[in-house]
């Protein structure tokens, strides 16, 4: 019975070990190469950069997100490697948190639907005015005014914030939109000109010509049409992080388990040595080949 006993405390253990092992290890891949690609896209941006402004940079972006990835990662595998509990709770404390800031974001910005579209449209203009000199904002906003068909923040004449496209401003751009705006076909050949003079036109007459409708509200609705998909990317993102939060506390519990019982550290445990059992711990009680020892 004792040598049950001990195989399943033995198993539990290592099962959970190298979970975490290759958990952490995996997501500290993963926040290293986001860090290198946000790395090299802010190089590469450094050499065009006009515009400052995080909200503007993808590349600011994605360093920060790569970095908290990587040092929480390192830390995960670290602690789960040399059975450090404090870097274990740090590790799993820091999931937990960053677990609730993001449950807490999304029900905030439901909640608060208008002031979190406002921000966004505010944002939105602030990167329009600098369309022409910041390449990122410039591509991102272009696929989207592409891929969901729409033209500007709010609307199609948030456009005369930019210096080009401002009605007053001289030059074949003035009060028109950029191409991405125009409705084409596929067949046709791109006409760089087609929104010219547009912003003066009434929405009704400018929707012969180009799409009216703002981004931010087309993007919505895309979300509302496509919710399924959209459900499947928050599970994709916060189960992964909900697991490792379990796995986390499930290793520590059984670590401190293992310091209560053999008096200190696994050694007792992974060694073979015999010891008299003190108690019985948490996880031991849970598990059916660990029957309660007087």
């Amino acid at each position: 019975m004792a040598n049950d006993v001990r195989y399943c405390e033995k198993f539990s253990y290592v099962f959970l070990k190298i979970t975490l092992i290759i958990y952490a290890t995996i997501w500290w891949l993963i926040g290293g190469f986001i860090l290198a690609i946000g790395i090299y896209a802010e190089v590469e941006r450094q050499r065009y950069k006009t515009l400052d402004g995080v909200f503007l940079a993808p590349a600011i972006l994605l360093i920060v997100l790569g970095l908290i990835m990587f040092i929480v990662s390192f830390l995960g595998v670290l602690a789960s490697m040399r059975d450090n509990l404090t870097l274990l709770k740090v590790f799993m404390y820091t999931l937990t948190v960053c677990l609730l800031l993001e449950l807490l974001g999304g029900i905030l910005a439901l909640l608060f639907r208008n002031p979190t579209l406002n921000l966004m449209n505010k944002n939105i203009r602030k990167g329009m005015v600098n369309y022409y000199d910041d390449l990122d904002f410039k591509n991102i906003m272009d696929f989207v005014q592409i891929k969901f068909k729409c033209c500007g923040g709010q609307e199609f004449k948030d456009w005369e914030v930019n210096m080009y496209h401002n009605c007053s401003a001289p030059g074949p751009l003035a009060c028109g939109v950029p191409y991405t705006c125009c409705q084409t076909k596929s067949n046709e050949v791109i006409n760089t000109l087609c929104g010219f003079r547009i912003l003066k036109e009434e929405r009704q007459a400018a929707e012969r010509a180009i799409f009216i409708r703002g981004c931010t509200d087309a993007v919505v609705i895309w979300l509302m049409d496509n919710y399924k998909i959209m459900a499947g990317l928050l599970l994709g993102i916060l189960v992964p992080q909900f697991f490792g939060v379990i796995v986390s506390w499930l290793y520590i519990t059984r670590v401190e388990d293992a310091i209560s019982e053999y008096g200190f550290y696994m050694d007792g445990l992974l060694e073979g040595e015999t010891r008299e059992t003190k108690q019985q711990g948490r996880v031991a009680r849970l598990c059916s080949c660990m029957p309660l020892m007087d």
